[in-house]
Formats: C-alpha cells, sequence, structure tokens
C-alpha cells in the first residue's frame, strides 16, 4: 500500500494551507486555508482536484484544521456551505471557540475592500455546527479503520499536530508549530511515534532565531524611543497569538518603567479574544498557568480600545491593528495616515507572506507604495522587523524530524530555495527522504504493511531454548571498606538472551506461516549444508627441557591438561561466548579447538612447521557464523603462552 499527498496549498509558498493525504483507503484533508497575498482564484484551494463532481462527501472521510490562522482556516466556511462539505471536521475546544471571531473579521475586511463576499456570517456559524472538537491526546476513532490524535503544537492557542494512523500506516501533519516556549505558550509536545510519513511546516527552513529576552529588549527599546520621542507605534498583528504575546511583553515594561502612553486595540475583536484566553488559561504556558489564581496575565490595565477618531489625534501612542502583514482593514487604513511621518514606527511583528504590504516593507527600504493605480502611499516612518513569529526555526524543525524519526518527510509551509536546503540537511544528517512537493503536485510514498502469521512448534519451542552466555566483570569488594580500602575481585554475568531465527513461508491459498529452518528443508526435501572453516597452529609452551617433537611434548602434557591451561587463558582473556570445557576439546559457540597430534595435519600451513621453540598445536574448526569471533580466540591463543 501507498500513501498519497494531494498538495492544494502551501506548496513551496507560506499560505492557504490545504493537504489530502490518501492513507489505506482513507482520504483527509489537512487544513483549508486561505492566501492572504491574493484576491483571484489563487486565493483558495482548486477544490475541483479533490472530486471533478464536487461530490466531496464521498471524496474525503474528514477535514481535520490544525488552529484558526486565516491560511489555515479561511477557506474552510467556503468549502463547506459554498462547495457543499457535509463531512465531520476536526480541530480542538480552542480553535472551535476562536475560529469563528478570525473568520468574521476576515469576512467584515472583504465588505469594507468592496470585494465579492465569499460567505456570509451565516455560513461561518453554519460551518462550525459540523466541528466535532477534540481534547489533546485524546484518540478519536473516526471510522472502524481511522483513528486521529491531537497533540500540542504551541504556535497559537489550540494549536494541534495531528497523528492519523490506519491499518498499520501512521503519520503526523505538524500544521503550524513552536519548539520553544514564549511568555504564554509552551513548546509543542508529542509522543515518540513510529511513523511512515511527516508532514511538517518550515516558514524559517534556514533560520536560527537568537535568544527570545534579546528580541524582547529589540522590540521594547525600539518602542520606547518611538513613543519618547512623541511619535505613534503601529504594530500591525492579527487578533489572536501575537497580539497576546506582545501585551503581556508591553503592560510588564509599562508597569516597570511607570509610563502613561496609551496602548490601544483597533476594535472589540482582541478584547473579546481576551476573554477566550481567560477561559482557557490550561492551555497556556506553565508559569501563566502557576499564576492564575492570583494574576490573570490577560488583564491588561494599560490596553483600551481605540476610537477611529483618533488615528489623527496628538500625541504619542501604540496600537494593535488587523489585520497582521498589512493586508487591508484598519491597519492599512492607519498604515496611509501614519507612515508618511518620520517620528512614527511601523513594526512588523512575524513572516509576512509575499504580496502583502508587509512583505514590501520588509524587503528593501521604500519611499513610496503604490496601493493601486489611483492611491500612493508616501513612506517615511521607521520599518522594524522583528522576530516575534510563533513558528520553530531550523533547529526545532531539525530536532522534531530526529526525535520523531518518519520514513519519509514533506515539507510545505515555507519558501522554495529555504525548503531545498533543509531537505538536503534532513536526508544528508539523518538519513530520511524528504520531499518539497509544489502546488497541486502529488507525492507518493510506500507505506508500512504487517503480515498476521502463524508460528510451528518447533519455532516456538526454539525460542524458549536457553541462550546463556557467560562473561566476567569487576566489582568492589564491601568487606574492604571499613579500612578505607577496596578491593577489585571479578564476579561472573550471566545473561539469557532469547533470539531465534525463522522462515516466512506464503503458500498459496494458505495462511502465512513462520517455521524452523529444519522443517523448510524437510519441506524442500533438501539436506543441511554448512561451510566450515578450519585451522591448524602453533602455541608457545614455557620451557621445561629440549624436547624436539610434537609427540614428545604430548608425553610431558596430555591433552586434558592443555585444554584445561588453555581454557583459563581464554576465560581471562575472552568477554564474549561460553567456553565449554569438554576434556580434549574447548568449544566457544561454534569454535571448536582440540590438541593435534598429527604431524602431517592437512590444515596446518607449511609456514607453521619449522619452529624452533617449543609449541604444540592445535586444530580449530568453526562456522562462517563465527569467524569474527574465532580469529580473536586464536590471536589470543598466538600472543599467550601455555
Amino acid at each position: 500500500m501507498a500513501i498519497d499527498c494531494l498538495v492544494l496549498g502551501a506548496g513551496q509558498e507560506v499560505g492557504k494551507s490545504c493537504m489530502v493525504v490518501s492513507i489505506n483507503g482513507k482520504r483527509i484533508m489537512f487544513d483549508c486555508g486561505m492566501h492572504m497575498g491574493y484576491t483571484d482564484s489563487r486565493r483558495y484551494p482548486d477544490f475541483s482536484l479533490i472530486s471533478k463532481t464536487g461530490d466531496f462527501d464521498n471524496a474525503l472521510t474528514c477535514v481535520i484544521v490544525t488552529h484558526f490562522h486565516l491560511d489555515h482556516i479561511g477557506a474552510l466556511p467556503y468549502f463547506t456551505e459554498v462547495c457543499g462539505y457535509k463531512g465531520p471536521i476536526y480541530m480542538t475546544y480552542p480553535t472551535k471557540a476562536l475560529a469563528p471571531l478570525m473568520l468574521e473579521d476576515y469576512r467584515k475586511n472583504m465588505d469594507r475592500r468592496g470585494e465579492d463576499e465569499q460567505f456570509t456570517s451565516d455560513h461561518i456559524a453554519e460551518c462550525m455546527k459540523k466541528v466535532i472538537p477534540v481534547n489533546l491526546k485524546q484518540t478519536v476513532q473516526v471510522d472502524k479503520d481511522l483513528q486521529i490524535r491531537a497533540y500540542y503544537a504551541g504556535h497559537v492557542i489550540g494549536a494541534a499536530m495531528f497523528y492519523a494512523k490506519v491499518g498499520d500506516a501512521a503519520m503526523v501533519y505538524t500544521g503550524d508549530y513552536n519548539m520553544t516556549p514564549d511568555r504564554h505558550l509552551g513548546a509543542a509536545q508529542i509522543d515518540r511515534l513510529q511513523l511512515d510519513l511527516l508532514i511538517t511546516e518550515s516558514t524559517y527552513a534556514t533560520t536560527i532565531r537568537d535568544s527570545r529576552y534579546g528580541r524582547e529588549r529589540e522590540f521594547l527599546k525600539a518602542v520606547h524611543n518611538c513613543v519618547a520621542a512623541g511619535g505613534k507605534v503601529l504594530i500591525p498583528t492579527f487578533a489572536l497569538g501575537r497580539a497576546q504575546e506582545l501585551c503581556i511583553l508591553l503592560e510588564d515594561y509599562w508597569e516597570r518603567m511607570n509610563l502613561k502612553v496609551p496602548i490601544y486595540f483597533s476594535a472589540g475583536l482582541t478584547i473579546q479574544a481576551n476573554m477566550y484566553y481567560k477561559m482557557l488559561i490550561n492551555w497556556t504556558s506553565q508559569k501563566i498557568k502557576e499564576t492564575y489564581a492570583t494574576h490573570n496575565a490577560f488583564d491588561f490595565k494599560n490596553v483600551r480600545n481605540f476610537d477611529r477618531s483618533l488615528i489623527n489625534a496628538p500625541g504619542p501612542c501604540v496600537l494593535f491593528a488587523t489585520p497582521g502583514m498589512i493586508v487591508g482593514g484598519f491597519s492599512l487604513k492607519v498604515f496611509m495616515q501614519w507612515a508618511p511621518s518620520e517620528n512614527n514606527l511601523v513594526t512588523l511583528p512575524g513572516y509576512c507572506v509575499a504580496g502583502t504590504i508587509g512583505h514590501k516593507l520588509m524587503s528593501g527600504k521604500l519611499t513610496k507604495i503604490d496601493l493601486d493605480k489611483d492611491t500612493q502611499i508616501n513612506v517615511r516612518c521607521q520599518i522594524h522587523q522583528l522576530s516575534f513569529s510563533p513558528h520553530t526555526d531550523a533547529k526545532g524543525i531539525m530536532d522534531l524530524v530526529k526525535f520523531l524519526s518518519p520514513k519519509h518527510a514533506i515539507l510545505v509551509h515555507g519558501e522554495k530555495p529555504k525548503m531545498a536546503t533543509l531537505k538536503e540537511r534532513i536526508q544528508s544528517e539523518l538519513g530520511i527522504q524528504c520531499y518539497c512537493p509544489a502546488n497541486n503536485e502529488t507525492v507518493t510514498i510506500p507505506s508500512t504493511h504487517y503480515v498476521k502469521a502463524d508460528a510451528s512448534g518447533t519455532f516456538i519451542r526454539s525460542c524458549l531454548n536457553p541462550n546463556f552466555k557467560f562473561s566476567t566483570c569487576s566489582s568492589t569488594d564491601k568487606s574492604y571498606l571499613d579500612s578505607n580500602k577496596s578491593k577489585a575481585v571479578s564476579r561472573l554475568s550471566v545473561s539469557d538472551d532469547r533470539a531465534t531465527e525463522g522462515i516466512l513461508v506464503v503458500e498459496k491459498g494458505k495462511k502465512a506461516k513462520v517455521i524452523h529452518q529444519d522443517e523448510f528443508l524437510h519441506m524442500l526435501g533438501e539436506k543441511k549444508h554448512e561451510i566450515q572453516f578450519a585451522y591448524c597452529f602453533p602455541m608457545h609452551m614455557a620451557r621445561t627441557e629440549d624436547l624436539s617433537s610434537t609427540s614428545h611434548m604430548l608425553c610431558s602434557f596430555d591433552k586434558c591438561t592443555l585444554i584445561s591451561r588453555l581454557s583459563m587463558i581464554l576465560s581471562d582473556e575472552l568477554s564474549e561466548g561460553n567456553i565449554l570445557d569438554l576434556g580434549e576439546e574447548l568449544q566457544v559457540e561454534s569454535f571448536r579447538v582440540s590438541v593435534c597430534s598429527s604431524d602431517n595435519c592437512p590444515h596446518r600451513l607449511s609456514s607453521s612447521l619449522q619452529n624452533g621453540s617449543e609449541s604444540v598445536f592445535f586444530c580449530c574448526h568453526w562456522s562462517v557464523a563465527d569467524e569474527k569471533l574465532a580469529w580473536k580466540i586464536i590471536s589470543i591463543m598466538k600472543n599467550s603462552t601455555l
């Protein structure tokens, strides 16, 4: 079986995340986002690639939404209420609570810009009725074959990575995530899973961010310098997520510095969002949860609603205006008024999608921006780009991929050249096959398939046979401790690692079966053939008297004595294997050694025949499986004296 991944959005770009994954007969849509940089047909995914007839209920098993950002959920009301999808939709409880606020704010901005209405307030409400909320680490059985599970992703409140399993095939779709905690959210957390596929975002595929504290100091310094000089600070941001993070930071700084400059939210949306944040404390960082009883971090004393009549009012202020990236709406209206003044500051706290005004401001020092053919904005204000993005950086992505160690990885939600660099790192450093598909492309990867098989009685009995291994280890004799002395003594260690090899037999019309190798030979009517190695060589002996031949040497020492002495030498030098003294022969695994009494042994090399020192020849035999062990024993014998 294979896993097919159709990329409908965020393929080699940031925007309109949407991936349709076919896994063992089930078809899941992960995210249903819109592109903030387009107002034409490129705004939404091409849903016709899912079903040419528009029968999305039969084409999809379910839809999973990772979080409430518009590039992940912005097309959902359109897909359900206009395109007609009526199947199940899964997301976390916070995402279900906060998504309508984001969608309604976006709909109002479309109205203000005079764009064709893609969906209505009623569409949003009806869409949310189809949503089935899930808790973190709750295993949900979508049907008898498909199960899903959500894991904490950080990023924004309610964001989740989703695990999906059908039969033996399993995968994780990360959505957006953050591997480091911030002021109001914890770091992403996920179990170590066995995965065929990991689909991960790669927004900052090649970026290693500085410490959070350094970024916070830079942001606060820029804001303070601007308001101290009488300027106005515009922070274009979406109402949920970064707005709360930066408000916590500014609230703390304002209290410490005793500043009286007003901080505004552009509308009641974020005030309403803060109410939800207060109710969803369990989804926030550990610090906020611990201090909640005495102080709610989302009670902002210095933050108030902004009246639009204050746009041109004199005096300094800080204004959070939606939407982020300055894609339109009130943030664009304020930017047009404040941009011509050198005293003012525009702070862009995170990633801006290509095609937005925010992206143009980040790309270079601009003096003019053409909004349309009739409108030009003079840009003289200060521009600060600060990395307060809730996305993980390159190190975080590599850490997650290494931790989960999937068989395959797909990168989405990133810029093409940077994704290519990260892809090479994943393949070269982690040895994991990685892909970076473009929009509307399909990637096919193999999936895991386990075979259920019976086991023969002979095979099971072979698994039960003891497999004792003896080794010596050093330890301290405690009886010497009272006298401040210790003595190292050798102790015998015994292990019993029981493992065996079998053969999987699949006969036509019969259930698969694991049998012992001897049974397989019998089944084929063949006899067992084994390759044996043999070697005869001399071993030095301590000088006693002038003995001229091997036969004379054996008169002085009987074979059992020689074998006993050899056993003692090997016991001291050899750490692996069980040494069996069989009288006139020693055995270690398949390796057998005995005293050779023949002067014309066929296994003796001619170079060994002329030997001036006193020695005795030993004949050795072993199978190919123990070749490494055999040569180790022979080396010990050649370097020892009996």
